[in-house]
């Protein structure tokens, strides 16, 4: 996949109309927006343009929408926030329809710098169909709004969306371009690179629970890293393809010759897999996941057939981080253990501390791990935090992702 794409910087935005997709799918509670993360990540692209002299219409997805159009899943907090956040008033159009009559005459009325956000994109219904479903139609009314089009959405940006991809054809056919935004620059120059291009040596860590999520992530990464750090319920298939008792710790049977495949592979291939040596333990899952539970640490060839393992223990957790300690560049996607409970969250913390004191190039695939970093104090210590779990996971597996591919190359 071409990494080489057309930035906000490339083009002269002075009196254009640019659409921006942003990513502003933020928690809500009552109508009050709980966190604000993404908008903020989303003001410089957005400042830029006003700056430029566009005129600035933004749209973006917010929540699964299931019941259909509703003012709880309404963008209009986000318009408020916005407002807000820019010193200057968001025109939010209200109109279900999203490309309407409503959302025309909004953009018509429109000066150089002036903003204005259109309602949620899955209230039309054919977001996130395939284009021959009515989403063609959809994403051409998007471009009929607007001459230029940026992209700044990495959360979205794995998916072929009306919004993401498909409205840069008919941009392109009106002579206009598609561009990505900061916030999408950011994640392709890291991720993307980290994965392409890396300064090595090259350690990738992976926790999280299932291996099923990570198998074509494993294969890849196999083959671009130096060293693949493996961790959390994912482990535990591993564990047992080695032919170890792991209780009743979190296993995939179908998955145990993929995980024998994979170490043979890293044989064959002269890398280091990094298994874990020990693992704190106990009698069942926390429930609620915060409660209070009483564990122990065996090794990783000795848990007891009543028992699961919830965390790595503290001398895979040193074992972990002596493997960053020399590292270029580190890419962790999953956290080591149930890391939501403060007794099973060692072995996450005691890798986000290795990464946080290494001199490395530090990547943070979203999700979880990006959570954990955030709850766990860690995240100002990283070099990048992705803000796509879902397409972060895809760029490490070597997709092509819809989103950055319909970005102009430059």
């Amino acid at each position: 996949m071409s990494l080489n794409k057309k930035s906000v910087d490339d083009f002269n935005a002075k009196g254009r109309r640019v659409l921006v997709r942003c990513d502003f799918n933020v928690p809500l509670k009552d109508g009050v927006i709980t966190d604000e993360t993404r908008i903020v990540a989303a003001l410089p692209t957005i400042t830029k343009l006003i700056n430029d002299g566009a005129k600035v219409i933004l749209c973006s997805h917010l929540g699964k929408v299931k019941e259909g159009p509703n003012e709880k899943e309404s963008l209009a907090p986000v318009a408020k926030r916005l407002s807000e956040k820019l010193g200057k008033e968001v025109v939010f159009v209200a109109d279900y329809n999203v490309t309407g009559e409503a959302a025309t005459a909004a953009v018509n009325a429109m000066n150089e710098g002036d903003v204005v956000l259109l309602q949620n994109t899955r209230f039309r219904g054919k977001e996130e169909t395939k284009p021959q479903d009515a989403g063609e139609a959809f994403a051409k009314e998007l471009a009929d709004l607007a001459d230029d089009y940026v992209c700044d959405a990495f959360g979205s940006a794995h998916r072929a969306h009306a919004s993401v991809a498909v409205v840069t054809k008919y941009i392109t056919e009106k002579g206009g371009v598609n561009a990505v935004g900061y916030l999408m620059q950011k994640e392709i120059d890291f991720l993307g690179n980290a994965v392409e291009n890396p300064v090595r040596p090259f350690v990738a860590i992976l926790g999280g629970a299932k291996v099923a999520d990570k198998l074509n992530v494993i294969n890849n990464l196999l083959e671009k890293c130096d060293t693949l750090i493996i961790g959390g319920g994912m482990a535990f298939t591993f564990l047992k393809a080695k032919g170890y008792e792991i209780g009743n710790s979190l296993v995939d049977d179908e998955k145990l010759d993929y995980c024998k495949e994979m170490m043979d592979k890293a044989d064959k291939l002269g890398k280091q897999l990094l298994l874990p040596i020990d693992t704190t333990i106990a009698a069942g899952f926390p429930d609620p996941i915060d409660a209070e539970i009483e564990v122990s640490v065996v090794d990783a060839d000795k848990i007891p057939a009543d028992k699961e393992g919830l965390d790595i223990g503290p001398k895979t957790a040193e074992l972990y981080a002596n493997a960053v300690k020399n590292a270029k560049t580190v890419v962790w996607n999953g956290p080591m253990g149930v890391f939501e409970n403060p007794i099973l969250a060692k072995g996450t913390i005691a890798v986000a501390k290795a990464l946080a004191e290494t001199d490395a190039t530090t990547i943070i695939g979203g999700g979880d791990s990006a959570a954990a970093c955030n709850q766990l104090g860690f995240a100002d210590k990283m070099s990048h935090i992705s803000t796509g779990g879902g397409a972060s996971l895809e760029f490490l597996e070597g997709k092509e992702l819809p989103g950055v591919y319909a970005a102009d190359d430059k």
